[in-house]
């Protein structure tokens, strides 16, 4: 179950790393088609889908110097084909004026196995701001 567990961890570092270099291709090699969210962009509404979060790929000013760490993560299996981690996701970035910024937000994600591959289908996200 351990190896189960840490497989989850790094899919979901691996989904966060393609975020911050706004690798389209790795996000949506992760992600099923059907990938439905809550978060602060959606404004309170559930989106499905990828291409809501296409436009915040393709839309990004630059590539900035951006990290993504997992704090205190928690993964709960749900029998052998899925997964839910819960965890603080740190955003580390400079900002306009070249200052060192942190924003914390607090996110759930749920993985799904099918035909052997991990896709990760649903998450909910919540920010400080």
């Amino acid at each position: 179950m351990a190896d189960v567990r840490d497989e989850v961890l790094d899919l979901t570092q691996r989904l966060l790393d393609s975020i911050a270099g706004g690798d389209w291709e790795a996000y949506v090699s992760l992600c099923d088609p059907a990938l439905t969210c809550f978060e602060p962009e959606t404004m309170g509404h559930i989106v499905e889908g990828l291409e809501f979060h296409k436009f915040y790929f393709e839309n990004r000013h630059g590539k900035s110097l951006r990290a993504e760490t997992i704090v205190d993560p928690r993964v709960l299996l749900l029998g052998d084909d899925g997964a839910v981690v819960c965890y603080v996701r740190l955003v580390q970035r400079k900002d306009s004026d070249g200052r060192d910024v942190t924003h914390r937000f607090q996110e759930t994600r749920v993985w799904k196995r099918a035909g052997g591959e991990w896709k990760h289908v649903h998450f909910h996200r919540s920010s400080e701001d």
